[in-house]
């Protein structure tokens, strides 16, 4: 959760909190600071110029570029009468991922789109840069390659079962991610909405037409943030099943059980994939 609460005023926070059912935020969420309208706030959350990595308008970097960004967002969203929806949140010491969805309306009916944001943050709760994770295809039917955003790090290995998922989806091995999840878990795929797949029937048929293209999906792992209960993995796509592709900007957060498996995998990335014939 990015924005620094000691910098909006307090009528904006009383709001926040509202809408929090009288809960004082740690931190302001990503969307309930852009609907403040305070630009000042925002700014100052940074720990110097302010650096943003958003899906559609790119790398926005300075205070001017900021604050028309922000200006700009805000208006969208006031004019697609946007409501949002929490998800999830991981906090570290120096890096948070929040989980929203937001629901758009609109001409062409209610749009629901998976929204994850990533903050980097200094030691004194200040953010380094955000970086902004969607895909387009709710908004446009279409989707646009997103170059990478992070280096891969060869080094970085994620814990436990999420480590078990990520071996069985780069060799496409159906049977072990299908072992990684628990009973009445789900996957969503980046477009949100009917795109939910869920129970093991559900999972199965999910993998089996991810695993389509002769091969599974290996990523190159980028950083990976966890509290114990969520992770979150920041990645690039370069190759799906016998395709290579252009490197893409992703990042998927996965949720722990009860039992120790997945209770749930949530995707944000706009991959085109390459998909054959499931038998």
């Amino acid at each position: 959760m990015p924005w620094v609460p000691e910098y909006f005023s307090a009528p904006a926070l009383a709001q926040i909190e509202d809408k929090r059912g009288g809960q004082e935020p740690i931190a302001v969420s990503y969307f309930a600071g852009l609907m403040a309208g305070e630009i000042d706030a925002l700014t100052r959350s940074f720990g110097g110029e302010p650096e943003l990595h958003h899906p559609v308008r790119g790398r926005v970097r300075g205070a001017r570029a900021f604050a028309e960004f922000a200006a700009e967002n805000k208006a969208w969203l006031e004019q697609r009468d946007a409501t949002i929806e929490n998800v999830g949140v991981i906090i570290t010491e120096r890096r948070g991922v929040e989980e929203v969805v937001l629901h758009l309306g609109g001409e062409a009916g209610q749009v629901d789109l998976p929204v994850a944001i990533v903050a980097d943050r200094q030691p004194d709760r200040r953010i380094d840069e955000l970086r902004i994770y969607f895909s387009t295809w709710p908004l446009t039917g279409r989707h646009a390659n997103r170059p990478p955003l992070l280096q891969p790090d060869p080094k970085l290995r994620e814990p436990d079962v999420v480590g078990e998922y990520q071996s069985a989806l780069a060799t496409g091995d159906l049977e072990a991610i299908m072992a990684a999840f628990e009973p009445g878990a789900y996957a969503r795929e980046p477009a949100g909405g009917q795109y939910i797949h869920e129970g093991p029937e559900g999972l199965r048929e999910f993998y089996a037409q991810l695993f389509s293209n002769d091969g599974g999906i290996p990523l190159e792992h980028c950083t990976v943030t966890d509290n114990g209960q969520a992770c979150a993995l920041e990645y690039n796509v370069v190759r799906w099943g016998r395709t290579e592709l252009p490197p893409e900007a992703g990042i998927a957060v996965y949720v722990r059980g009860e039992n120790g498996g997945l209770a749930a995998a949530r995707i944000y990335d706009d991959a085109d994939p390459p998909l054959g014939r499931v038998a």
